[in-house]
């Protein structure tokens, strides 16, 4: 290898590399110009910025190698790790690309709104896809650098001969991975639960706050965490809330004497829901559902936009109502007779006893 070898290289690889960063400039500059009146334009232009200047990079270099590299002892070895950073700069060009689509398609799905239910469905089959499709393409590309090395590609036409018990071997260790893989794509697709639905699954109310390849996330309403996996939701039973819309109905219940004004008690749940902003306006009515000996049940039934605003509203009809009774009609509330005198069942026979 000479000095003017090495400057011929130099000046080849430097001018490759150059023009190939002008090229990248050139190209997220129009991205960006083109960001306010294109969506995906802007989510590329920020996602995948750092990863295409790699790409770039790399492959003006290995161009530059092939094409005016000197001859030395490691040249094999310089082209090799050359073609191993191709393969990862372009896996991870894909990846940002897979993400820059996600980020685009979200900011056209406002699950903010009331009626969100198209939006949450959507965002839903978009994350799942997100994660399968980028746990493939990582898969793909470090298999495509581990191939470029030769005793790995030797190693894998060994696995290839014995590919009858290796997979069975593999099939049954990797069973738990895989099915919990399936999962998340027929959750995604046959949506039974999507992101922020409202479930109760063993008591535990709470929304669906992450949906991975191997668990969900349900967050409960004190706060906690609700870890569970993915193929759960596809042989366990559990209550969804939100299914097929984000409005709830939400039930209350009072114990009352039978003395209980229910026709007050009505005009009362109907002023309590109209002075609310919780109320979405549907529904509001008040019947009397069961009768002991000792009490009347009494429901209330309200209407509200989601799962929050209908809880919310719960409680506040809750507390009206039953402040409304105590203060206004408190023979009305719950309580123990006492009669006293002779028992009327028994007085005539004890008279003509002459006790």
């Amino acid at each position: 290898m000479t000095r003017s070898d090495v400057l011929h290289f130099a000046t080849v690889a430097g001018g490759s590399i150059v023009f190939a960063l002008l090229v990248h400039a050139a190209v997220f500059f129009a991205l960006r110009r083109a960001a306010p009146r294109l969506s995906t334009a802007g989510a590329l232009a920020r996602r995948a910025k750092g990863a295409a200047r790699m790409v770039a990079v790399a492959v003006a270099a290995a161009s530059a190698w092939s094409a005016a590299a000197p001859r030395v002892s490691w040249s094999a070895t310089a082209s090799h790790v050359l073609a191993v950073g191709q393969i990862g700069s372009f896996g991870w060009l894909v990846v940002e690309l897979i993400l820059a689509l996600e980020d685009s398609s979200f900011s056209r799905y406002d699950v903010s709104v009331t009626d969100n239910l198209r939006a949450r469905k959507l965002r839903t089959q978009i994350l799942v896809l997100r994660r399968v499709t980028v746990a493939v393409v990582a898969i793909i590309a470090i298999a495509a650098s581990l191939l470029t090395f030769h005793s790995i590609r030797v190693v894998g036409t060994s696995l290839l001969a014995s590919a009858g018990i290796a997979g069975l071997v593999a099939g049954t260790a990797a069973r738990p991975v895989l099915g919990n893989l399936i999962a998340g794509i027929q959750l995604a697709f046959t949506e039974p639960i999507r992101l922020d639905d409202v479930l109760v699954v063993n008591g535990d109310y709470g929304w669906v706050e992450e949906i991975t390849l191997s668990y969900v996330v349900l967050r409960c309403w004190d706060r906690r965490r609700l870890v569970l996996p993915v193929s759960y939701f596809t042989t366990t039973p559990f209550e969804n809330w939100t299914r097929s819309s984000a409005d709830l109905l939400g039930v209350v219940y009072l114990y009352l004497d039978y003395t209980a004004p229910i026709d007050e008690l009505r005009a009362k749940l109907a002023d309590v829901v109209a002075d609310s902003p919780l109320w979405d306006g549907q529904t509001a009515t008040l019947q009397v559902t069961d009768a002991t000996d000792r009490t009347v049940q009494v429901r209330a039934l309200v209407s509200a936009s989601n799962s929050s605003a209908a809880f919310d509203l719960r409680c506040l009809v809750r507390e009206e109502l039953i402040g409304w009774v105590g203060r206004h009609h408190p023979e009305a509330l719950p309580r123990d007779r006492y009669v006293g005198g002779p028992d009327p069942a028994t007085e005539p026979v004890a008279a003509r006893a002459g006790v």
